[in-house]
């Protein structure tokens, strides 16, 4: 009697295992996209501390949204919180963080473009914060939760 496989039984091991790794594909991708929310919320929290440090330690004001590179501000303050490089946004194809200062200078949004890509917030000079493109973007803010959406 010859000891070994057949076809029809190798065809079925390859035909379960295929099963396996389809249904196990779509949650690895969707464990990666939690895995990179949770890092943007980390981030962000990161960035909002550096910033209320800069607030803290530079009169009163916050870094200007009218800079291009805002992080570049953090960088450089004391105490130094971000080190020398900023955070950069895991769903932004290595784009920094998106910051808004409102007009009064009195409220900021610090933002990442979020799972779709594509994301923004503004905030207005009462604390509301406004998402544009879609709401996938994942923010943090000194606006009373009360006045977010």
């Amino acid at each position: 009697m010859k000891r070994g496989f057949t076809i029809i039984e190798l065809l079925i091991v390859i035909a379960v295992i295929s099963i396996l790794i389809g249904l196990a594909l779509p949650r690895f991708r969707g464990m990666q996209e939690e895995g990179n929310i949770a890092k943007a919320k980390g981030e962000l929290r990161t960035l909002q501390t550096a910033l209320e440090s800069y607030y803290i330690h530079n009169n009163n004001t916050y870094v200007s949204d009218a800079a291009v590179n805002w992080p570049e501000d953090l960088e450089s303050a004391t105490p130094n919180i971000i080190g020398s490089d900023a955070p950069l946004d895991p769903f932004g194809s290595s784009a920094e963080y998106g910051y808004d200062l409102s007009v009064n200078g009195k409220y900021y949004v610090i933002y990442s473009v979020g799972p779709g890509g594509n994301g923004s917030a503004t905030i207005g000079d009462t604390g509301t914060i406004t998402e544009t493109n879609g709401t996938s973007c994942i923010y943090v803010s000194n606006a009373a939760r009360d006045t977010q959406p």
